[in-house]
């Protein structure tokens, strides 16, 4: 890809508060953050910490909060091409063919013969290029989900964006999906943020792992997957930095001398 090897998303001072009848809830307080070009960052944490928030302000779909978003230098104040985004759900149009769906949105001139390539292209690179006539429903749940990368992907962005992209899949499609992803990041080389509940798919695909604190939602720490690919689960190494992510959930759920009964009224 034609990515500027200098380009770097930077999230300073980010605080996020969303507003409601019963008063305010802060959702996300002073995140700072740094994921270089081709680095792969997974953002794990209890539910309700903030990360599916910082995901979406990171694609431009929440813009009412304070600090500032760069990506390769430019500011990030909504939508745009570098950034795309996968949820959880495939999201593809049912109406329209596989190949219907990856082209979907092409930005250049709809009737170029590139478009054609390019849909044949990240067909082939997912490994769905006899599937191109198909329509969504006749695919498997992993199935839809590698159309719905296609999709992303041909558009070429600066960063791709998961939200739990493969949490509706059964456990051996989705190591299986696991595998298949970090083949399709790799051959891209784009730089890449998830979100998942899943500390052994953050350690499998990530190159860094950020563990949040609950709400507000804060870095409570980063950590370097020491790990060379592709990464064997069943290693040392593997199941100490799994145990090194779930003691610091443990720590948020250990009381504190504040919080335990002295025996005084």
């Amino acid at each position: 890809m034609s990515h500027q090897a200098a380009s770097i998303l930077e999230i300073t001072g980010l605080n996020k508060v969303f507003k409601g009848r019963h008063g305010d809830v802060a959702a996300l307080e002073n995140i700072h953050l740094t994921v270089r070009n081709g680095e792969f960052a997974s953002i794990v944490g209890a539910s309700g910490c903030g990360k599916t928030t910082l995901l979406r302000i990171i694609a431009g779909l929440e813009t009412n909060y304070e600090g500032t978003i760069t990506l390769g230098g430019k500011r990030v104040t909504g939508p745009g091409p570098d950034r795309t985004i996968i949820f959880q759900e495939h999201r593809l149009l049912p109406w329209y063919s596989v190949g219907e769906n990856v082209g979907f949105g092409w930005i250049p001139d709809p009737e170029a013969p590139a478009k054609q390539f390019a849909v044949q292209s990240y067909l082939d690179l997912v490994g769905l290029h006899s599937f191109e006539k198909a329509y969504p429903h006749q695919l498997s749940g992993g199935m839809a989900q590698r159309a719905a990368i296609a999709r992303a992907l041909i558009h070429r962005p600066e960063i791709l964006l998961l939200d739990e992209p493969l949490a509706a899949l059964d456990a051996i499609s989705r190591i299986r999906m696991q595998r298949e992803l970090e083949t399709i990041w790799q051959h891209e080389h784009t730089m890449a943020v998830m979100v998942t509940h899943d500390i052994e798919e953050a350690i499998y695909l990530s190159d860094k792992i950020v563990v949040m604190s609950p709400r507000p939602g804060r870095v409570k720490r980063e950590i370097v997957v020491p790990l060379p690919r592709p990464r064997d689960r069943a290693s040392n190494i593997f199941t100490r930095t799994k145990l090194d992510i779930l003691e610091e959930f443990e720590k948020e759920s250990t009381p504190g001398p504040e919080n335990l009964d002295s025996g005084s009224e």
